[in-house]
């Protein structure tokens, strides 16, 4: 994890003082709820299994929401998620009325390996929903500009039996004082920067991958716990042979190999330990079945509408992932 000046924690109390303020000072100042957490994935054999932690970083924290992107595909949203304008009862929430642009747009191109085509469509599609909504912040905001404002985790199957694959793509932003105006602020959004966690590197053991925002969230990985030998897990080994298994091919590098309905199973067992008292959803992505809940959230999931523009056959460069 990169670590700024400035801890991330610091950066949520100055973006919600510094937002908050601004609506005391001008008339529909736009607010932003922010959603905090953790996403632990485990690719098991034709199958992968999600959960998403609840941990909130402010008194009026949303939850991490999942929104269905395509029948492959989920994303979990964190950070400046949901946003609100005194005038507007109703919130603009970026998992609703999604929809994939059907061909990259040449204004932002990526940077080579930096992130696939198909990938780059989606995280374009959230950088228009984000512009308008970031643009209207006007006050100074004083925080590391490598800290991102919004974070997506997509998780399913890439195109062309090219398999599973876990990606983050953050989103930052840049201020610039307007000088005729005084202590006004031109905030714009940036392109996000796309990090691969699954699959790994050629000869890479296959385990757990997990991601948090912010990334200085307490508390152990899954897979430091099962590392480490974590009694209370190695009792759900003990005491149930399936996840015995499971905890052994996962430790092996192999987990990839884990029957998913153990795996599944297993997650569902293991996420009170991690969780504690967060609440949490659970799911699985199955690439013939598509996406199902194990733990649903409190509220319905929308699915992302579909683009009939968009080519069946539309390019990707992924790699594909070495046995």
């Amino acid at each position: 994890m990169r670590h700024s000046c400035a801890p991330f924690w610091l950066l949520i109390f100055y973006l919600v003082a510094a937002i908050s303020c601004c609506a005391q000072d001008r008339e529909d100042e736009i607010v932003a709820n922010l959603a905090g957490g953790q996403v632990i994935v485990h690719v098991a054999k034709d199958a992968i299994v999600f959960a998403a932690i609840d941990h909130p970083v402010e008194r009026n924290s949303i939850p991490p929401r999942v929104l269905a992107l395509d029948s492959t595909h989920i994303a979990v949203l964190f950070g400046a998620s949901e946003w609100r304008i005194p005038s507007d009862p109703k919130p603009v929430r970026l998992d609703r009325n999604f929809q994939r642009i059907a061909a990259k747009d040449p204004r932002y191109q990526s940077a080579p390996g930096e992130a696939e085509p198909d990938l780059e469509t989606i995280g374009v599609a959230f950088l228009e929903k984000l512009r308008p909504l970031v643009g209207q912040l006007h006050h100074k905001l004083d925080f590391s500009p490598d800290e991102p404002i919004f974070q997506v985790v997509i998780i399913g199957y890439a195109p062309n039996d090219y398999g599973p694959e876990v990606w983050v793509a953050e989103y930052r932003i840049e201020q610039e004082q307007i000088a005729t105006r005084g202590d006004y602020w031109q905030t714009r959004i940036l392109r996000p920067r796309f990090t691969q966690l699954y699959p790994p590197e050629k000869h890479a053991p296959r385990t757990i991958v997990e991601s948090r925002y912010p990334p200085d969230v307490k508390g152990s990985t899954l897979i430091e716990l099962i590392q480490s030998n974590d009694p209370r897990i190695t009792h759900l080994g003990s005491s149930e042979p399936r996840f015995a298994k499971v905890l052994e091919d996962i430790n092996r590098g192999q987990a990839q190999k884990a029957p998913p309905v153990d795996s599944a199973d297993f997650m569902r067992a293991v996420l009170p330990l991690v969780a504690g008292d967060a609440s949490f959803v659970l799911g699985t992505m199955d690439e013939r079945r598509g996406f199902e809940w194990m733990v649903p959230p409190d509220e319905p999931v929308e699915k992302a509408q579909e683009d009939k523009n968009r080519p069946p056959d539309a390019p990707t460069l992924r790699r594909k992932p070495k046995p």
